[in-house]
């Protein structure tokens, strides 16, 4: 899953970047916000996280033009002033929730996680597809009695293939949603790893659609 963050503060940003790319999510993170408002327009992010305190554009108005621009993308509300004016005026703006400076990181990632199984209409730390479950706090597949551990990688890719069983999902489509901004984007690399996934899995897992992309589960 792909997710924008935008926050100024360097320190914070760095850390929950490391936290979140460890927790199996491609983040981009942009530090002001004309930079978060122009790329949460034009890439397909799953959620975003949005501090409110930006410099050249406060994130209050950046997340207002999204939301009167159709953007429907999960939006999360960092704020470093707890006072119940503000967290109305980002709700009401369209947010979706909202977190008060300081925070612990896994308060961050439950937040995040119930704002993407929200849009998703999955329940719980797992996923169920075609007979496989995915752990995602482990980043673990198993299948039976059967489990495997999945790299980093892996584990993006094959969350967004259970998440669409039965879809028809381009190489493109995955892209955007597997990496990050500045991530070797060659559609070449998606078939590397859904070999990998395949040779872990078995051959029979996702399936080629010649010309329009993968199949995986019901589909295939």
């Amino acid at each position: 899953m792909r997710l924008l963050l935008a926050e100024d503060d360097a320190e914070l940003a760095t850390r929950l970047k490391r936290f979140l790319d460890r927790e199996g999510y491609a983040v981009d993170h942009f530090d002001n916000g004309v930079d978060a408002e122009f790329y949460g327009s034009e890439t397909p992010y799953d959620t975003i996280v949005l501090d409110l305190g930006l410099p050249q554009r406060a994130g209050l108005e950046v997340l207002c033009n999204w939301r009167r621009a159709g953007l429907k993308t999960p939006v999360l509300i960092l704020t470093a002033r707890d006072t119940w004016q503000e967290k109305v005026e980002g709700l009401q703006a369209g947010a979706d929730d909202y977190l008060t400076k300081p925070f612990h990181e896994q308060e961050l990632l439950a937040r995040v996680q119930a704002l993407i199984r929200r849009k998703t209409g999955s329940v719980g730390p797992t996923l169920s597809a075609a007979g496989w479950v995915l752990d995602q706090e482990t980043q673990s597949v198993s299948r039976g009695q059967q489990r495997w551990q999945l790299t980093g990688t892996e584990f993006r890719l094959l969350r967004y293939f259970m998440l669409y069983p039965g879809h028809i999902l381009s190489k493109s489509r995955l892209t955007e949603h597997v990496y990050e901004q500045d991530a070797d984007k060659d559609s070449n690399v998606i078939e590397v790893y859904v070999n990998r996934l395949r040779q872990k899995l078995g051959s029979d897992v996702i399936q080629t659609r010649r010309g329009q992309g993968y199949v995986f589960g019901d589909g295939a």
